[in-house]
């Protein structure tokens, strides 16, 4: 074989190792979104959800209107929210708001009671199991991403077009962190 053709070789594989590398890092990438566009339609999903539990609640607890006010602007918060981490601050809020929710429900024993109020409280817990694994999904994909791009040699590639590691998934609030108190 000829230098030439050796050289052209040589070339050919470069390149084809770049593209490979590139179009790698391009999937991992749309994993990313996709795992967090799963997160989206959950939290979608649940705020259609408290709507329903707030008019149920509201029936019950007019004067608990500083809770529902909270939830109805944490709903507003995530649905104007234009970033990733806007909709996950309010998320955090949702989170925080939904326990105060659910105290102002203890205060109401005909509310608990009610049908209505349990079927909600039961596909709100379903969503919220839905979410928690769409959050592991998200911070795998996450996780393979940064990976991807932080090891030798694909971070060259990573470098070289610009792809930046992305933030995992966490818990902000750090009252989320406690550990609950049970009481009997």
């Amino acid at each position: 074989m000829s230098p030439t053709g050796i050289i052209l070789i040589i070339i050919i594989v470069i390149v084809l190792y770049f593209v490979l590398g590139y179009n790698r890092l391009v999937r991992l990438r749309n994993n990313v979104k996709n795992s967090f566009a799963d997160i989206d339609v959950q939290m979608k999903m649940r705020f259609d959800l408290i709507e329903n539990l707030v008019n149920t609640v509201k029936g019950y607890a007019t004067h608990e209107k500083d809770t529902l006010e909270k939830l109805t602007q944490a709903r507003t918060q995530f649905l104007n929210a234009t970033t990733q981490n806007d909709k996950l601050k309010a998320d955090d809020m949702v989170s925080g708001t939904l326990k105060s929710l659910f105290a102002v429900a203890e205060n109401y024993p005909d509310l608990k009671a009610s049908a209505n109020f349990i079927q909600l409280q039961t596909e709100l817990a379903d969503i919220e199991n839905k979410i928690a694994a769409t959050r592991r999904f998200f911070n795998s994909s996450i996780n393979e991403f940064n990976s991807t791009i932080q090891s030798f040699p694909s971070s060259i590639i990573a470098g070289m077009f610009g792809f930046k590691q992305d933030n995992f998934f966490a818990v902000t609030d750090e009252k989320e962190k406690e550990v609950p108190q049970v009481k009997f």
